[in-house]
Formats: structure tokens, C-alpha cells, sequence
């Protein structure tokens, strides 16, 4: 049969001894999903340091993984779609390894006519050919013959996306904040400030043409009513008045509109008018990776173009002030290169090693750092012991520090369009958070940046000054 093909055996062509088989290499990729879909994190499965200190030997996993794995061989082979699943009794001798080669077999062992049921006997041996699973399932095999191919099959996708949800929850606790929006002349910047204050995270004042405004509104039924509005003839001076109105004390926080950044920036960044403080200006996307087991902040990659050593200080600053807002209290900073070796003729090494002096000597506080680290041995604690990589930060970073604006915009996109990932974006470094959406983010995301901006402007003040300046 055609390998993209699924085709099932009804109850009248099954035979007492038919068998089917898979061959599968478990891999960490399979225990991280496992352990998502059942939430069985038990550390045995998924923390080696942890597994270490409770005796065992190496990473293992689930035993019931190896049930999934028998459901599979049912519901794909024998007998194939339409079976019902009614019962299993499986005995497991020894732990799966990861990296191991398993396979799994079932074979008909009764059937019953009355009632359709077939009786299986299961069994599981590993690449030494010792037996690690034995049982026992029960089916109701199909009467009613199918075939399909298997890329017309319901596509499953696993993702963690709950970490933005857990911020907006936090701030509906709080009371809204007046969020001044520069500019919201089309439909998305106005849909993303509006639910925001639907939900109870902001008071939005919008910025602009009013007359603009309104015919946004009117022309997709947005709901205006209790909303304040501040008239101006164009995006430069919305830009200008929405910081002029954190200035007076009327807003605690910023919002892109429609405007391009840069126009928004230019008027934030003003030494005479402007929202600067002693810390550079630098960005953050706060991700939600489905494939991450926590929320991960990227910086810079909106800001600072190719930023030198201070920069980098401060950048590392306030990507660590985000986190202790958002609850961690003591983040882990990967500081991201080509290579996880020092190197003098490649800057971002040299950097990264005096980042983390920096941090052993109080020029940066609150977090545990290290670098050079690539991105893999960052994010990967495998990848880290089979370099021989000892680390508290590599495979668990709470924030990851990118040379450049270039590599920061390309790894958060990536990570957006190949990886199923959510991105808010967030400004820091100034007199008050500023939410940096894109027309490409959903409300999703939009909504997590007006929450994560909702969260640092409700937070106790803490001094953007240089430390150790």
C-alpha cells in the first residue's frame, strides 16, 4: 500500500495472528511533546540535572508514551480509521532511553463476532531486542471500509500559547491605564486599542484627525462611545501630542497607531521634548514559542542597529527589569553569537564575555548571565552537554541578548512565521513603556503588548539609570 495512504481492515477481514508494526527513535523532541500533552512533568522525563539528583541515570521517557504509540498502530493500521479504542492493559518491564529505537508491535489474538470486538496482543523491544512493554488492547474494529490519504488527515499542531493569557489576566486585577495612541487611522491600530479597553487594560486616548478616526470606525462598526480623543491634523503631530501627554501626567504609557515608527521615535527620543531617561532606548519582543516551555524575551531588534558594549549594557538592563515585571525574579540571560567560544576577531564574543564580567561586578543586576552562547547550546540543554557546555543558563534562558538588530528582527520573525510563535512588542528604556505593535501581529499579540505595557506602567518605579555609570 501507498505509504501516504491510510486504509483500514473492517471486522470480517481480520484474521486471528495478523500483525502490524512501527520502528520509532524516541527523541527529547517527543518526551517535550508528550509531557505538554499530558502534563506528566515529571522531571525524570524532562530535566536531567533534576533526574541526576533523584538517581537516575540519564533522561527517560514516559512509560505511556509507548501506549500512544500502540494507540497510533490501532488507529492507522490495524485496524485503521473508524477503530474505537475500548480498552488496554499494558505491563512495562524497563524505561525507555532517549535516543533509543523502539518498536512497537501489535497481533490479533481474538475476535468476537456479536459485538465486533478484536483482542491484541501489544509488545515493545528496544534496539538489544529486550522486551520493554507487553499487554494487552481491545477494539471495535469498523465495519465500513475507508480509505484516505494521509495528507488529507486532521493536522494536529501543539501549542502552548498560554503565557500571553496569563499577563492579560494579571492586569484585569489592576485598574486600566490611560495609554495615549498615536495615530490609530486604520483598522487594525484602532480594533487593538479599542479591545484593549474593552477588556479593562487601558483607558485609550487616540490621537489624530478625528474626522479619520471616526470614518475608521464608522466604516468597520467600532464602538467609540466613552472613548477620548484628542484632535490633530496629521502623524507627526499625533506623535508629537501623545507624548506630550505623557509629559503632562495624562497617560502612562505610549501605543503605535498607523504611523511608521521612526516617526513616533523621533519625537520619544527629543532631548528637549522627548520621554529619554539615562538608559538607552532599546526594544524587546516578548515571545510565545509553542515549542518553548516559558515565555521568552528577544532583544534588540527594532531599535539599535548594530549597538556597541554600553548599548548592549543597557539593552541587557532593560530586558531584565521586564522580566522581574512579569514575575521572574531572578531571569536568565543568554547572550547570543555564531559560536559559544570566545574569539577575538568576531566583537559579539568579546562582548558577550564582558557582559557577563559586567554582571559579576554590579554594572548589570538582577539576573544570572552568560555568553557567548549560540543559539542552539542556549536554547537547548542536549545541545549544551554534548558540547560539554556546564551552564545554569543554557537550555532554560528567560531572555536571549542578539549581536545585532538584524539577527534579533530575523530570529523573532522566524520564529513568528516557522514556528507558530506570538511576538509583543515592547519599548523600553524611556519615561514609560511603549507598545510597538505591527499591522502582521494578531489581536493576540496586540493585546499581550498593551498587557505587558499595562503591567511595567503599573509597576513600582525603578531607576532606568546606567548602574555602574
Amino acid at each position: 500500500m501507498n505509504p501516504d495512504t491510510l486504509q483500514n481492515r473492517c471486522f470480517d477481514e481480520i484474521d486471528i495472528g495478523d500483525t502490524a508494526s512501527i520502528s520509532h527513535t524516541l527523541s527529547a523532541r517527543d518526551v517535550q511533546l508528550f509531557a505538554a500533552v499530558s502534563g506528566d512533568l515529571n522531571p525524570t522525563h524532562i530535566d536531567a540535572e533534576v533526574a541526576k539528583t533523584l538517581g537516575a541515570s540519564d533522561l527517560s521517557g514516559h512509560s505511556m508514551w509507548l501506549g500512544a504509540q500502540v494507540s497510533g498502530l490501532l488507529g492507522n493500521q490495524l485496524p485503521g480509521p473508524g477503530t474505537i479504542h475500548v480498552g488496554q492493559d499494558l505491563e512495562f518491564l524497563a524505561p525507555v532511553s532517549i535516543g533509543e529505537q523502539i518498536v512497537i508491535s501489535i497481533t490479533v489474538r481474538e475476535k468476537h463476532t456479536a459485538t465486533r470486538q478484536v483482542t491484541l496482543s501489544c509488545r515493545a523491544r528496544n534496539a538489544r531486542g529486550d522486551t520493554i512493554m507487553t499487554g494487552t488492547a481491545r477494539v471495535i474494529a469498523p465495519d465500513v471500509k475507508i480509505t484516505m490519504d494521509r495528507r488529507d488527515a486532521v493536522q494536529v499542531s501543539i501549542q502552548s500559547h498560554d503565557n500571553f493569557e496569563n499577563f492579560v489576566e494579571r492586569c484585569r486585577k489592576l485598574p486600566p491605564v490611560a495609554v495615549a495612541v498615536a495615530h490609530p487611522c486604520d483598522e487594525s491600530s484602532l480594533a487593538a486599542a479599542l479591545q484593549a479597553a474593552r477588556e479593562g487594560l487601558i483607558e485609550a486616548i487616540l490621537v489624530g484627525p478625528v474626522p479619520r478616526i471616526r470614518g475608521v470606525a464608522a466604516q468597520h462598526g467600532f464602538d467609540l462611545t466613552g472613548i477620548q480623543l484628542e484632535d490633530v491634523p496629521h502623524s507627526h503631530a499625533a506623535a508629537h501630542r501623545a507624548v506630550e501627554l505623557v509629559r503632562q501626567g495624562k497617560a502612562a504609557a505610549l501605543m503605535k497607531g498607523s504611523l511608521h515608527t521612526d516617526e513616533l521615535m523621533t519625537e520619544v527620543v527629543s532631548r528637549e521634548t522627548g520621554l529619554r531617561t539615562e538608559r538607552r532606548i532599546t526594544h524587546a519582543f516578548l515571545m510565545d514559542v509553542p515549542t518553548y516551555h516559558k515565555a521568552l524575551i528577544v532583544t534588540d531588534a527594532a531599535i539599535n542597529i548594530a549597538p556597541d558594549l554600553d548599548t548592549k549594557r543597557d539593552i541587557c538592563q532593560n530586558a531584565i527589569d521586564l522580566a522581574h515585571v512579569l514575575g521572574v525574579a531572578r531571569p536568565k540571560v543568554a547572550i547570543i553569537c555564531a559560536v559559544e567560544t570566545i574569539n577575538s576577531r568576531m566583537l559579539c564574543t568579546t562582548d558577550a564575555a564582558s557582559l557577563c564580567k559586567m554582571a559579576d561586578r554590579g554594572q548589570i543586576t538582577g539576573a544570572i548571565l552568560d555568553g557567548p552562547l549560540a543559539l542552539d547550546n542556549a536554547i537547548s540543554k542536549e545541545a549544551a552537554r554534548i558540547k560539554k557546555i556546564e551552564s545554569l543558563v543554557a537550555g532554560d534562558p528567560d531572555i536571549l541578548i542578539v549581536p545585532d538588530l538584524a539577527a534579533g528582527n530575523i530570529l523573532a520573525k522566524q520564529l513568528t512565521f516557522m514556528s507558530n510563535a506570538d511576538g509583543a512588542g515592547i519599548v523600553l528604556g524611556a519615561r514609560v513603556p511603549i507598545i510597538l505593535t505591527s499591522r502582521a501581529d494578531n489581536q493576540r499579540t496586540k493585546l499581550a503588548s498593551c498587557a505587558v505595557a499595562c503591567l511595567m506602567a503599573s509597576a513600582p518605579a525603578a531607576p532606568a539609570t546606567k548602574v555602574g555609570a
